[in-house]
């Protein structure tokens, strides 16, 4: 049992529960809204397109791999940067990874709020609807995953392997059927006319989302069994796998339906796909029901993911005096950052009342992609400063593995700056505000006495 004042989260977490945490995050609503969206934009290369944001993030996806294994503790990118950074860029880190995750964490919560009221009035039209209610739904989810968190960090792990493993299912029986339904010609032409690597990059930018979540597994290190190794096979199993999925998913889709009317369905896409291939299935109904279904368990995982996510950033910035220090203790009664996650669920819900939930998003995966750069320079400066420390994974082709992660987390983070300017104007003023909380907390910090003469 904990004792008060711990510091140290019990592993109780093994390499399934470590791998699902990652798919849970990652395969979120991303999946089923996003693929529309990037057939609208890059035709049916939009198949290359979930293929190459694999591979971007296959570099960053290594850099964690090294630092997981070399540096066993929870918080994720936040303690690799606090590792080998100073304590104004470390906190800035953590600052901007926990804001991240709890913006996140509110738009899978509004997302479950969509899904669930969607699938409800398949079979029940008395449900209460409208934004109010949607708001209360997202509100209430966030409550009950915290709570759950909040109690037991083998329970709400136990969960998410659950959830992840049925949505998984549920998109494995939308590609068996899809597969018998391809037409070749809807494939066709692959590339979208003379502005092909334009539309590609494009369509990266916009569902590279969907590829965020395998960083999570790192946040939970400690909580985690024989840390140093299944931390990265976790890390490179759910990564692979997520990626077959989504593209097996993404062909299916376009062979289907086709490139153009799954672009104008947009983020119905995956749907209308089912709808046209999918047989009635016993006690849900339509094939599109079955995507409905899938898209709500696709949500709650994410939920449950970005709540663990979030509240262990917040613990290890307590731990390492940060943050106030009462959000670095274990809970005696519960044995989990108790603190930690009733900080980060009290921010998930502030977000889903009171911030413009789509653009300040965007300004979370602009969060993403910096907090992916730094990582990947943690990877080299570790590597210069301490080269004889013990890395039981150690990654190939140094260093030009984390020096390409840089580069292309920082095109994507281009991208998504030219279209929406304005995101960098809320990113920094985010900044901004970590910055003066930084200060704040360094003037309070009691300050040693000096030693007498």
């Amino acid at each position: 049992m904990a004792q008060v004042g711990d510091r140290s989260p019990a592993a109780k977490l093994g390499l399934l529960d470590a791998t699902m945490v990652g798919m849970g995050a990652m395969i979120g609503a991303g999946i089923f809204v996003l693929t529309g969206l990037a057939a609208d934009i890059a035709g049916p290369a939009a198949l290359l397109v979930f293929a190459l944001n694999g591979v971007v993030t296959a570099f960053t996806g290594v850099s964690y791999a090294e630092l997981a294994s070399a540096i066993p503790k929870s918080g994720g990118g936040y303690v690799f940067v606090r590792e080998v950074f100073s304590g104004p860029t470390s906190f800035l880190m953590g600052w901007m990874l926990a804001f991240a995750y709890m913006i996140a964490g509110a738009l899978y919560a509004l997302g479950f709020s969509s899904n669930f009221v969607e699938f409800v009035h398949l079979y029940w039209a008395g449900l209460p609807t409208g934004p109010v209610w949607h708001i209360v739904y997202a509100l209430v989810v966030v409550g009950l995953f915290a709570l759950l968190n909040a109690v037991s960090t083998e329970a709400s792990g136990g969960a998410e392997t659950v959830v992840t493993i049925i949505k998984i299912i549920i998109l494995l029986v939308f590609a068996g059927f899809g597969a018998f339904a391809v037409e070749g010609g809807n494939l066709e032409p692959f590339f979208p006319g003379n502005r092909a690597s334009v539309s590609l990059v494009q369509a990266m930018g916009l569902t590279f989302i969907a590829f965020e979540g395998y960083d999570l597994i790192a946040t939970v290190t400690e909580e985690v069994e024989n840390p140093r190794e299944n931390i990265p096979k976790a890390i490179f199993i759910s990564l692979v796998a997520t990626v077959a999925i989504y593209l097996v998913v993404v062909w299916v889709a376009i062979g289907t339906l086709g490139a153009d009317k799954l672009g104008r369905a947009g983020e119905t896409g995956i749907a209308e796909a089912a709808t046209s291939f999918m047989p009635t299935i016993p006690l849900l109904g339509e094939g599109a029901a079955l995507i409905v279904f899938g898209a709500v368990f696709s949500t709650v995982s994410a939920l449950n993911a970005v709540v663990i996510a979030s509240s262990r950033v917040v613990f290890a910035m307590g731990r390492e005096n940060q943050l106030p220090n009462p959000l670095g203790q274990i809970s005696a009664t519960f044995g989990t950052p108790l603190a930690a996650v009733v900080a980060s669920a009290a921010v998930m819900l502030v977000s889903v009342l009171l911030l413009p939930i789509e653009q300040v998003g965007r300004v979370s995966s602009l969060f993403f992609l910096v907090s992916f750069v730094v990582v990947n320079w943690s990877v080299i400066r570790l590597r210069r400063q301490r080269p004889n420390m013990t890395r039981p994974f150690e990654m190939p082709l140094y260093p030009y593995i984390p020096l390409l992660g840089i580069a292309l987390n920082l095109v994507l983070a281009y991208f998504l700056l030219r279209d929406d300017p304005f995101t960098l104007v809320l990113g920094l003023g985010w900044v901004a505000i970590g910055g003066a909380v930084y200060a704040v907390l360094e003037w309070r910090r009691p300050r040693p006495e000096p030693a007498e003469a």
